[in-house]
């Protein structure tokens, strides 16, 4: 039996869940989102708690379980609360904007790099911190790892863009090896 499966999932007040034959729509303060349904589980509703459970033990039915239970579980955090992920420019003359649905990053490039925000996304700066935030963890996760993928962080000086909780290995240059 699948450990993160067969947790039930807890539905909090102001979420209205509704279980289709394609989708399953969750609707809730921040938003609406909707996950597909997986045919090989049963989807049930039960006093405030949605429980999946697999109708055979097949090997595909026991890799779909923890995952659509997952998925479920981030729409329903999603509507209620939001994901937000930080990045952090480092580097001398380094900087970042905002401009409405746009990013503006100069990151050691001769121009700037401008990057579109996607419907469902907000940015924020605070400093040398931008932090992304919507209701779509998929959708969060995806934005930041491309806006890091522009200047990753480079192990000597540690200059680029990184994630908030993220520590760069440093590397020991030309000279440092020498004793």
């Amino acid at each position: 039996m699948s450990r993160i499966g067969k947790l039930p999932i807890p539905v909090p007040k102001g979420v209205e869940i509704k279980i289709g034959t394609d989708v399953v729509e969750v609707k809730g303060p921040k938003g609406s989102l909707s996950t597909p349904v997986c045919s090989l589980l049963k989807y049930e509703m039960t006093d405030g708690h949605v429980t999946l459970t697999r109708l055979e033990d097949t090997r595909q039915s026991r890799s779909q379980h923890g995952l659509r239970r997952t998925l479920l579980a981030n729409c329903i955090e999603g509507v209620t609360k939001g994901f937000s992920k930080g990045l952090e420019v480092i580097g001398v003359g380094y900087r970042v904007a905002v401009k409405g649905n746009m990013i503006e990053l100069n990151v050691g490039f001769s121009h700037p790099v401008l990057v579109e925000l996607p419907d469902g996304i907000k940015a924020a700066v605070d400093g040398q911190v931008l932090t992304l935030s919507g209701i779509d963890k998929e959708l969060v996760g995806e934005m930041a790892a491309r806006i890091r993928r522009i200047r990753m962080p480079e192990p000597y000086k540690g200059k680029g863009i990184k994630y908030v909780n993220e520590t760069i290995r440093r590397k020991v240059g030309k000279s440092g090896g020498k004793k």
